[in-house]
C-alpha cells in the first residue's frame, strides 16, 4: 500500500471521528464536499492532551456491507428504547450507540428506519442539552438526501461535531467520551454478530484489531473513574481487554520498494492475526453483555 498521512482531529474533536470518520478533515462543515467513505483508516482523536487511534463505527458498518452481509435490523438498539434512559450517563452512551445504528442504516438505504433513528437521536440530544444540533431542519435535509450516503454522513457529522464543541466549551469531556465508547461498543457488536452469521477473514481481523482500541478507551475513561457508573464500565472493558490479550498479530517483514519517478514508497510487509474460535466467542459474549446492559 502507499504511505499516506494520518487524519488529524484538531481542538479535541472526538465525536466526528467516532461516528462518521471516512472524512480526513475534521474541520469540514455541512457545506463542504461530502467525504469519501473508507472502511480501513482509523481516526486520531484527542482527549485530555492524549491522542488515541479509534476506528469509527461507520468504517465497521461499511466493511460489513462490503463483505456481502444483508441488512439486519435485529442487531440494532430499538429506536423506541430511548425513553428507558434516565441518567446522563446512559443517555450519552446510547447517543453513541444510536449514532452507530444510524450510520449502519444509512449505508443500507433504509429510509424509514433512518428517519426513526434520527428522531431518537434528537430526543436523547435534547435531554442532554444539545437540542439545537438535531432539529426539524436536519430531519428534512436528511430525508431529502436519502440514497446519498456521503451527504447523509456529512450532514449528521456536522451536528455531532457541534455537539462535541458544546461539551468541550462546557467542560463535559466525560460526556464526549461516553458517546465515543457507545459507538465503539455498537460497532464491535455489529462485527461479532456478522461473523457469527458467516465467518469472513476481514471481519475477523477487524474484531481482532480492537485489542488496541479497547486499551485506548480504558485509558480515555480512566480520568473519570471517580464518577458514578464509570468504574463499572472500566471494569467491564478491562475484562474484555483481558480476553484480547491472547490475540496475536504476526508481522511478516518484506523490504519496501520505492518508485523514484513518482516519489512513492510501497510497504510490502504484511501481518497475520491469530485468534481462535473460542476467543472470538468470548469476545462476542462479553461485548454483547456490555452492550445489552447499556441498552436494556
Amino acid at each position: 500500500m502507499k504511505l499516506q498521512s494520518l487524519p488529524v482531529v484538531a481542538g479535541g474533536i472526538i465525536i466526528t471521528a467516532l461516528l462518521w470518520s471516512g472524512c480526513k478533515n475534521a474541520k469540514q462543515n455541512s457545506e463542504s464536499p461530502a467525504p469519501k467513505l473508507d472502511s480501513n483508516n482509523s481516526a486520531l482523536v484527542r482527549l485530555n492532551n492524549q491522542i488515541f487511534s479509534i476506528p469509527s463505527p461507520i468504517q465497521t458498518a461499511l466493511l460489513i456491507k462490503k463483505s456481502g452481509y444483508s441488512y439486519n435490523k435485529e442487531i440494532l438498539n430499538s429506536s423506541t428504547n430511548y425513553s428507558r434512559y434516565d441518567t446522563k450517563y446512559k443517555k450519552a452512551l446510547n447517543l453513541g450507540i444510536y449514532g452507530a445504528d444510524l450510520g449502519y442504516i444509512s449505508l443500507y438505504d433504509q429510509t424509514q428506519d433512518a428517519i426513526s433513528y434520527l428522531a431518537s437521536v434528537e430526543k436523547l440530544a435534547n435531554d442532554i442539552g444539545i437540542s439545537g444540533m438535531f432539529n426539524e431542519a436536519l430531519l428534512k435535509r436528511f430525508q431529502a438526501n436519502m440514497g446519498n450516503h456521503d451527504s447523509l454522513l456529512s450532514m449528521v457529522s456536522d451536528a455531532f461535531r457541534k455537539s462535541d464543541a458544546y461539551f468541550k466549551d462546557n467542560r463535559q469531556g466525560d460526556v464526549s467520551s461516553l458517546v465515543l465508547v457507545g459507538g465503539w461498543i455498537e460497532s464491535l457488536y455489529f462485527a461479532t454478530k456478522a461473523n457469527a452469521q458467516n465467518n469472513q477473514k476481514e471481519v475477523v481481523r477487524r474484531i481482532a484489531e480492537q485489542k488496541i482500541s479497547v486499551q485506548n478507551l480504558i485509558k480515555m475513561l480512566s480520568g473519570y473513574e471517580g464518577k458514578p457508573d464509570y468504574s463499572d464500565l472500566i471494569k467491564k472493558l478491562t475484562d474484555l481487554s483481558n480476553v484480547f490479550d491472547n490475540v496475536e498479530f504476526v508481522y511478516n517483514y518484506v523490504p519496501p520498494t520505492t518508485d523514484e519517478k513518482n516519489k512513492t514508497t510501497n510497504v510490502n510487509s504484511t501481518s497475520d492475526v491469530k485468534i481462535t474460535p473460542e476467543q472470538l466467542k468470548d469476545i462476542s459474549d462479553k461485548i454483547a453483555a456490555i452492550r445489552n446492559q447499556i441498552t436494556g
